[in-house]
C-alpha cells in the first residue's frame, strides 16, 4: 500500500474537534507559544459551522491507516477564504500540523496538496500562509513553489490584537 492510500484528508466532524484542539496546543508548544490557544472545543465547533452557525473557518483532519483495522487522526489544517483586491478569492492556511511521530511519511505534503486542490476547485488565485522565520518548514513550502513575500515583495504583516482594537475604537470615539 502506498503512503498516499494510507491518508484520508477530510472535513472535521464534531467528534474530531477534541483531537484538533489537542493538536492546536501541540503546535503552540512547538512554536514556543504554549499560552497562545484560547479557543474551546465549543468555539471551534461553532466557528467551523458544525453547530449550524455561520462558518468562519474550515477545519480538516488527516486520517492515517496504521493497519487495516486502525485509523487515527495524525494532523489537521484550518483554512478560510479571504479576498485580494488584485486577484479575487484567496484561501488562507491558518494552520497545518502533523504530529511528530508521523512526520516523514508524506503526510504534510499530502495535506498541502489537498489544500491547494481545494483552493483550485474554488477558483482561488492564491493560497496565503505565515511561517515563523526559524521554522524548518520554510524549506518544505519553497519546494512547492511558495515565495517569502518579505523577501520578494517587502511585505510586512501587522496585527491589531484585542487591546489594540479597543484602543482604535476609543480613539475613534475621541474624534
Amino acid at each position: 500500500m502506498t503512503s498516499e492510500k494510507k491518508f484520508t484528508f477530510r472535513r472535521a466532524d464534531q467528534n474530531d474537534i477534541i483531537t484538533v484542539q489537542e493538536m492546536i496546543q501541540e503546535l503552540a508548544d512547538y512554536e514556543k507559544m504554549s499560552d497562545g490557544p484560547k479557543q474551546s472545543v465549543e468555539d471551534l465547533k461553532r466557528d467551523s459551522g458544525l453547530t449550524g452557525q455561520t462558518e468562519y473557518c474550515h477545519i480538516y483532519v488527516l486520517d492515517y491507516l496504521k493497519n487495516p483495522n486502525e485509523k487515527i487522526i495524525i494532523g489537521y489544517a484550518i483554512c478560510y477564504f479571504s479576498y485580494s483586491t488584485w486577484l479575487g478569492k484567496s484561501y488562507f492556511l491558518e494552520d497545518i500540523y502533523v504530529r511528530p511521530a508521523y512526520r516523514g511519511l508524506g503526510a504534510g505534503a499530502h495535506m498541502f496538496r489537498e489544500i491547494a486542490a481545494i483552493a483550485l476547485a474554488n477558483q482561488c488565485k492564491r493560497v496565503d500562509f505565515h511561517v515563523l522565520s526559524w521554522n524548518p518548514a520554510t524549506e518544505f513550502y519553497k519546494k512547492f513553489g511558495a515565495s517569502d513575500l518579505t523577501e520578494t515583495e517587502s511585505w510586512h504583516f501587522y496585527r491589531l490584537n484585542e487591546k489594540g482594537i479597543r484602543q482604535a475604537v476609543k480613539t475613534l470615539n475621541n474624534i
